[in-house]
């Protein structure tokens, strides 16, 4: 069985195909690409999936930021936490667990039990604690985001609760001359604080880390503080397009040509 998986995010389209259960293909497009280039608008949002070069599918599930705006014909949607908790699923084979999703613009925390999700918390109103503040301080500082997310020694303290009054801060740190690395290691800490609150409520020993996020090595050195195990999904940025997948290969949603 041939399914496709799509995953509608902020900053960037993710797109699985799965054969048998086994991924055969992945790839993502900035969003504005991808509605521009590779989609038409027939009463409803379609994707031209001979343009994107995967050809006919037997089953397909939509997912992500713009799924309630721009559904996309022939597809099934399902919503976010659904998606990714399957893809988590998928990945790990474990059924206990906590998952933690760090978007460019949003956060979700969900509490998995016997492969089903029990409870959740959301973070979609402030970008402090979401991929977007990352890229940003990357920028203030001027060093690649790969490599500011590495340091975790000896963060300096950031306190601003605001992505927006945060660059001011970082920017007054960088004119007191403080260590560059260190600075590096306080936004990396700065954003591990904003998620606390969110994981608090949520008791467990494994965590799975999901989205691009999940790359940041420092903040998996801070969580690993709070639980037995922290996780890295071997494709943490794809894992909402694969949980589609292994929806649509596990309940039957057809794609209707």
């Amino acid at each position: 069985m041939r399914v496709l998986g799509i995953d509608l995010g902020s900053r960037e389209v993710k797109i699985v195909v799965m054969e048998n259960s086994e991924i055969t293909y992945k790839t993502k497009l900035s969003t504005i690409t991808f509605y521009k280039d590779y989609c038409s608008y027939d009463g409803e949002l379609v994707a031209d999936l001979d343009r994107l070069g995967i050809g006919s599918m037997e089953r397909a599930v939509s997912t992500g930021y713009g799924r309630n705006t721009t559904n996309l014909k022939m597809f099934k949607p399902i919503n976010e936490i659904k998606a990714h908790v399957y893809g988590a699923l998928y990945q790990t084979g474990l059924k206990d667990f906590i998952l933690l999703d760090v978007g460019g613009q949003d956060v979700k925390v969900v509490k998995v039990e016997k492969g089903i999700a029990a409870d959740l918390e959301l973070n979609e109103k402030c970008a402090a604690s979401c991929g977007r503040y990352l890229e940003n301080m990357s920028a203030i500082l001027e060093i690649p985001l790969e490599e500011m997310c590495r340091y975790h020694e000896n963060p300096v303290e950031l306190n601003s609760t605001c992505a927006v009054f945060s660059e001011s801060e970082l920017i007054a740190k960088i004119v007191e001359g403080a260590d560059m690395k260190n600075l590096c290691a306080g936004v990396n800490y700065s954003l591990y604080k904003r998620l606390q609150p969110l994981l608090s409520r949520f008791k467990g020993k494994q965590l799975v880390l999901s989205g691009g996020v999940a790359f940041n090595t420092a903040l998996g050195s801070y969580l690993k503080n709070d639980y037995d195990e922290v996780i890295v999904l071997a494709e943490p940025q794809f894992n909402g397009a694969i949980g589609c997948c292994s929806y649509a290969g596990r309940k039957g949603a057809h794609l209707e040509i």
